[in-house]
């Protein structure tokens, strides 16, 4: 069984500051401390997710083909086309007039798009497909 997943690709504004308070002190899975009141640190998720503006990336993911990964249905993918990809990363691919999430694994004379979930096999991608690494995943961002 193939599966691809319907992938949505979004630019990124940098042009906007999302700044947010960040704890100094960590966060706790204990009793709060007062002194998260004053929080004096900010976190501009722009600056912090994204290394290459003009080659970075979001996507939204729909499908389960990653899920043993952690990666599910309409989690957020941070992606940069500027990362060479290598052996095991998390890529998103372009397979015959498709997109797909899978980890990659060069071959030499062929190369594997293998998925995390058991109900699917590796694709197997040879010079007969129309195929590009589209981009490198470097985060993930679910709604908990």
């Amino acid at each position: 069984m193939t599966k691809f997943e319907t992938i949505q690709i979004f630019a990124p504004d940098t042009e906007s500051v999302a700044e947010l308070p960040l704890s100094e002190n960590g966060v706790s899975a204990g009793f709060p401390s007062p002194a998260d009141d004053f929080m004096s640190l900010k976190l501009d998720l722009n600056r912090e997710l994204i290394k290459n503006p003009s080659a970075t990336f979001y996507a939204r993911v729909s499908g389960d083909s990653m899920i043993d990964d952690g990666i599910c249905n309409d989690d957020l993918l941070v992606i940069d086309k500027s990362v060479e990809p290598y052996d095991g990363c998390v890529a998103v691919c372009y397979i015959d007039g498709e997109f797909t999430l899978k980890h990659f694994e060069n071959k030499g004379d062929h190369a594997l798009l293998i998925p995390a979930n058991k109900k699917y096999k590796p694709i197997r991608v040879t010079s007969d497909n129309d195929f590009m690494i589209w981009g490198v995943v470097r985060y993930v961002i679910k709604k908990v």
